[in-house]
């Protein structure tokens, strides 16, 4: 199944995805899925990001190609670093190009979406806490990165985390999944996620021995290779197969320094 957020009469819902309706819930999917008789047409609602995460996790060179591109040994231990929650944008939203970076790159990933509140969870009981699936765009001001030596403003600027456009509980099998990047409808990322060094399970079991994980977080599983810029003006679409498209436009940061901070 398939679960959005959205806005609609002035008020945040969240909902089932029926084809192309929405089927209100009684509650947030987390606490159980008690379908209600209301719908709305898909193309009436404004989707937002579909979980609200106390943080978002995600992975440094996890995939082997993107370890080649980047000169980087493959890591022996997930490469673990955080952004954010007011990084958080959804679909459609407005990617905000920083004034102070002097380039911004795409990252496409599979990401995971926990359901339930646990810590240190084994692999092989890792699907009891994993809600869902849904695709990630790790933002990046690449070049802010390589200057500080660390990723916490490369990666932390309001709108660098977009997530949706859905969470899908049932994608196939998260282990070969195809994850691909297109920007302007050209192709710049292809591979699957068979190639990630740490698999789906090894990646949660891993984080909740450091932490605790909550309902709704969000765990991102790294990118391939075919990183690359990406500038005001550009549509970038991130696809993850069984999943659906999360597209996304790229705009200016305007000149007071602010974006369309829109975190509902």
């Amino acid at each position: 199944m398939r679960f959005v957020r959205f806005h609609v009469d002035g008020q945040v819902r969240y909902g089932a995805l029926e084809g192309e309706e929405v089927r209100e819930l009684l509650r947030t999917f987390f606490e159980g899925v008690t379908p209600m008789q209301t719908t709305h047409a898909l193309a009436d609602v404004d989707l937002l990001p579909p979980c609200r995460p106390s943080k978002m996790l995600c992975l440094g060179l996890n995939y082997r190609d993107h370890a080649e591109e980047m000169g980087k040994p493959l890591p022996d231990e997930p490469v673990l670093f955080l952004k954010p929650g007011t990084a958080l944008a959804g679909p459609g939203q407005g990617i905000v190009y920083p004034r102070m970076a002097g380039r911004v790159d795409y990252e496409a990933e599979l990401a995971l979406v926990i359901g339930r509140r646990c810590r240190s969870v084994p692999p092989e009981k890792v699907d009891r806490v994993l809600f869902g699936y849904t695709c990630f765009n790790d933002v990046t001001a690449r070049d802010l990165q390589s200057k500080d030596g660390q990723w916490s403003r490369a990666k932390g600027f309001d709108t660098f985390g977009v997530v949706g456009p859905w969470i899908e509980t049932d994608p196939g099998d998260p282990d070969d999944l195809a994850v691909a990047c297109r920007v302007n409808g050209e192709e710049r990322q292809a591979s699957r996620t068979s190639q990630l060094i740490f698999d789906c399970r090894a990646v949660v079991a891993w984080a909740s021995r450091i932490m605790t994980l909550e309902a709704g977080d969000v765990i991102a599983t790294g990118t391939p290779s075919g990183i690359g810029p990406m500038q005001p003006g550009d549509t970038v679409e991130v696809e993850v197969e069984g999943i659906g498209v999360l597209a996304n436009p790229v705009v200016a940061e305007d000149e007071k320094g602010a974006g369309p901070a829109r975190i509902l």
